[in-house]
């Protein structure tokens, strides 16, 4: 669903900080998903509000006229005649936050911010251990197998598999990690159990000896020349879903939800955002509002120790 107010924005002094903040965005290597949104939110959806409000400098945006944006999200209807939803509000939102914040830091005169929607809390569903542990046994390939189990113990998301080649294995003072390029090509080091580590050793081992990409793994299929390719992200998306038939799981499984899974675990067992922030390539801040939920038999149980306790005291 897409939301468009007019389609043409004269050049006001307004317009000309957001370009010049999408500029800035750009220049930090922000991630095209997001530099896409963001030129639409500001230039398709936000400026244009501005200019038929007429709003042409920064200092007319005080909390009235934000509050106004707001509600005219709020307003909005779909073709279908359904209203936005809170996700797709903040999606709108969040850029123009970010503009003003941006805009302030350069001495800009800020005098409002846009107050974002809360978040809808849709329970999301994650993989136990056991049911991590039927995906693997379902696929018959060790290949197949690994990349289940490295989403699953390693939490890396699908593209920062696809890229993983032989040499990104560290090996330091008895301590393994794999060396994985994360979001704006920001390296990090992510523990590998030592299990896990020589089987990924062992299949790295046994790669066609006529590859033409040192990625760890490889697609089945070579070339007309038969030479292997990488393993696309599309591939390791059909690995997932062919392991979540074979294992009768009728959960929606995907591969970022095994990441999911992965946090989830970690954060059940005792680890703080903190933590577990620089290992997952995530902010503590996003760790801790979409991560750090409980089920209801977490929740269930935790009551049932905390009564037990004060009983026994």
């Amino acid at each position: 669903m897409t939301i468009r107010i007019v389609r043409s924005v004269k050049r006001s002094p307004l317009v000309e900080l957001t370009t010049q903040y999408l500029v800035h965005c750009r220049a930090r290597g922000l991630m095209p998903k997001s530099l896409k949104q963001y030129h639409y939110s500001i230039d398709a959806v936000f400026l244009p509000w501005c200019e038929e409000q007429g709003i042409t400098g920064i200092g007319q945006l005080d909390q009235r006229q934000l509050d106004a944006f707001t509600v005219m999200l709020h307003d909005h209807r779909t073709a279908a005649g359904q209203p936005l939803s809170r996700s797709s509000i903040r999606t709108y939102i969040r850029p123009v936050g970010l503009m003003l914040n941006w805009a302030k830091r350069a001495g800009e005169e800020v005098i409002a911010k846009p107050q974002m929607p809360r978040r809808e809390r849709q329970p999301r569903d994650v993989l136990s251990r056991e049911e991590v542990d039927l995906l693997e046994a379902a696929m018959p390939s060790e290949r197949d197998k690994l990349i289940i189990r490295i989403f699953a113990d390693c939490g890396l998301r699908l593209n920062e598999l696809t890229q993983l080649n032989a040499d990104d294995i560290i090996k330091v003072y008895g301590k393994h990690w794999l060396r994985v390029l994360g979001k704006r090509d920001r390296p990090r080091d992510v523990p590998i159990p030592v299990e896990l580590l020589h089987r990924l050793e062992r299949h790295i081992a046994k790669r066609p000896k006529d590859r033409i990409s040192e990625a760890i793994f490889l697609a089945y299929r070579g070339t007309r020349l038969g030479e292997h390719l990488a393993l696309t992200s599309g591939g390791v998306y059909q690995v997932v879903k062919e392991a979540v038939a074979r294992a009768g799981i009728t959960k929606r499984v995907y591969p970022h939800l095994l990441r999911h899974s992965w946090m989830t675990e970690l954060l059940r067992n005792g680890l703080s955002a903190d933590q577990i922030s620089p290992i997952a390539g995530a902010s503590p801040a996003v760790i801790s509002e979409c991560y750090a939920h409980l089920t209801r038999d977490d929740g269930h149980d935790a009551m049932l120790r905390a009564l037990s306790s004060r009983v026994r005291r």
